[in-house]
């Protein structure tokens, strides 16, 4: 039987995702991790009313914005990086590392009750969407291409995080929305759009 690429991309990062590794990621520098949130449920014109129209459509549909449209794509930040919709923790900004893809990459959550993680089969290749345990809000994909200490690359959307000391509500660029749009399209038709 051949085993192509992908397939073994994919077992790699499931290996990666073992419970060891997960309890590795989860380890911080702080141990005592927070409880974790109840879960927070929203209809879809709720959301709408709370985020921006970019937001909106990578969190709720599954879009992915532009490469290197985002505002946390390159450069260093100090705090940590919530879920746009609710607020949750995700990222800790000292796991930032530029990744040179396009979108804000990071090597663990804050913890690892934070993210969950599911098969996305929106594309020919096979892929694992993370999204906020505390919402369900759309934030990226997780590959095995990562640094050390995890080998993991959080590849999230910048519209989907937000820094804790800035406003609830991030502005938007037109570029972005334009770009969004046929994804949000797609997404109406109950097709996930593929992409972060």
């Amino acid at each position: 039987m051949r085993v192509t690429r992908p397939i073994l991309a994919v077992v790699a990062i499931l290996a990666c995702l073992s419970p060891s590794a997960i309890a590795q990621e989860a380890a911080g520098p702080d141990p005592a991790a927070p409880k974790e949130p109840e879960r927070i449920h929203k209809t879809n014109e709720e959301w709408r009313r709370l985020l921006t129209h970019d937001q909106f459509l990578v969190t709720r549909m599954g879009a992915t914005e532009p490469a290197f449209s985002g505002r946390y794509a390159t450069g260093h930040f100090k705090g940590t990086f919530l879920c746009v919709c609710c607020g949750a923790e995700l990222f800790d900004s000292w796991t930032k590392f530029e990744s040179g893809t396009g979108w804000p990459s990071f090597w663990r959550p804050v913890n690892a009750k934070a993210l969950e993680r599911a098969w996305d089969r929106s594309t020919p290749e096979l892929r694992v969407e993370v999204t906020c345990a505390r919402c369900g809000a759309h934030l990226g994909h997780v590959f095995d291409d990562g640094p050390p200490p995890t080998g993991l690359r959080y590849c999230i959307n910048s519209l989907a995080i937000k820094l804790d000391r800035e406003p609830a509500r991030s502005k938007t660029t037109r570029r972005s929305t334009r770009a969004a749009k046929p994804a949000a399209r797609k997404a109406a038709g109950a097709e996930k759009p593929s992409g972060s």
